[in-house]
């Protein structure tokens, strides 16, 4: 069996896409998959071509024995709905002309979703490639570009719509990140059946056991004393994350609770901007760190905060960072309600739940946690047992190349 994945973001880029797909395809490698990528240079989040990429316009690397093809992309740091169409578009021409020229034939090309317009490519090439196509949806866009105000153009909403729509239909499989996500495809196009591909983590690598949490607190000058609640990941406008910032004003008190904010994002400097303006001392923003540093960084921490803002869209909505902490044996404090809290703290019972946006209940969290060391200890081994049985990459990838390979037999029939 052959497969292409087509994806826009992939390693050494640090991100939930990125290190999803990598893991996706490194299993069914194992499996005897031959597993190919075609991405674009790798530039995200910092929007500017790593070095060893720069100036090229086609790059072939191995990495973890899969073959990865490289196209050259427009980035800038310009935030524009312009700059980012003109990003998402180069490497749709680029993806297309590379694919085009590769010297062989595959048996499925699967897609990454968002961004959506790399369906036109997709398209072109299942067809040049002689694939089946798999479209994978990580988030329902334009739904949520629209519904977060992101995309307000309604000619363009028409046209990613109709595109949507025409890419469901073009698809032999239409996987799900979410069964949220699933479900809301399902309803809205009630022809398309959809196969829920859900995110999961590597539990050999996040692996507490083996984890050494080094010098983390040391070198950000963080006591072994102070609690330390971090939210990693995107700081974006649907994160919402301004409550973490109002969390950390009512508790100013406590001094030795401690909030972080790792990574980067659109929202970072007005948050940074808020925090300074606001004397808020117990918040500390860090840069993105790389994949290697994440175990040891949720070795040192106490407890994760994983909100999302309180819209309808995100009842269906499984942040990918829950996966890697909770196999830490790291509680989460969830404010994402729907199947996330469903799954996590309904099932799982692996951490405690807070409404969106209430920063009320999320302060009341904060506190039960700090005063219950064991609750906080019971959380953690419950969200590795519960991510190790449904949420096991290992397992994930097994099951789709079981529906892959049901796919070709039926073909063959």
């Amino acid at each position: 069996m052959k497969l292409l994945i087509l994806s826009q973001y992939f390693p050494p880029e640090v991100g939930a896409p990125q290190n999803r797909l990598f893991e996706l395809a490194v299993k069914l490698n194992e499996l005897g998959v031959d597993v190919s990528v075609l991405t674009a240079m790798p530039n995200y989040p910092q929007m500017e071509i790593y070095e060893g990429y720069k100036n090229k316009k086609y790059l072939f690397e191995k990495i973890s024995n899969i073959k990865v093809h490289r196209t050259k992309i427009f980035v800038s740091k310009n935030k524009s709905i312009i700059s980012r169409l003109r990003n998402y578009f180069s490497f749709v021409v680029s993806s297309a002309f590379i694919g085009k020229k590769l010297n062989e034939n595959f048996d499925f090309l699967l897609c990454e979703s968002p961004p959506l317009f790399l369906g036109y490519s997709a398209m072109y090439l299942a067809k040049k490639r002689k694939a089946k196509l798999i479209f994978n949806v990580s988030d329902l866009w334009p739904e949520s570009a629209e519904k977060l105000g992101v995309v307000k153009n309604k000619l363009l909403l028409k046209l990613a719509y109709n595109l949507e729509k025409k890419l469901y239909h073009k698809s032999i499989l239409v996987t799900g990140q979410t069964q949220g996500i699933c479900k809301s495809i399902e309803q809205r196009f009630p022809n398309i059946k959809t196969y829920w591909l859900p995110n999961g983590v590597d539990l050999d690598y996040y692996n507490p056991n083996e984890i050494n949490k080094g010098n983390w607190r040391e070198k950000n000058n963080f006591s072994e004393t102070d609690f330390i609640f971090l939210y990693a990941g995107i700081i974006g406008i649907a994160q919402g994350l301004e409550i973490i910032l109002n969390a950390a004003k009512l508790l100013s008190n406590s001094k030795n609770i401690k909030f972080v904010l790792l990574g980067s994002g659109p929202e970072k400097e007005r948050l940074i901007n808020i925090s300074k303006s606001d004397k808020i001392s117990n918040v500390f923003f860090l840069d993105a760190v790389s994949k290697q540093q994440m175990p040891g960084i949720l070795k040192s921490i106490d407890a994760a905060i994983i909100p999302l803002r309180k819209l309808d869209l995100f009842l269906g909505a499984i942040p990918s960072k829950i996966f890697e902490t909770l196999s830490m044996q790291v509680p989460v404090i969830l404010g994402v309600d729907g199947e996330a809290r469903d799954l996590f703290i309904n099932q799982g019972k692996c951490g405690l739940f807070f409404e969106p946006e209430n920063v009320g209940e999320l302060a009341k969290a904060i506190n039960k946690l700090i005063e219950s060391p064991q609750l906080k200890i019971e959380l953690g081994k419950r969200g590795r047992e519960f991510v190790n049985i449904n949420f096991n990459r290992i397992i994930i990838a097994q099951k789709l190349y079981i529906q892959l390979n049901n796919i070709l037999l039926n073909k063959s029939l």
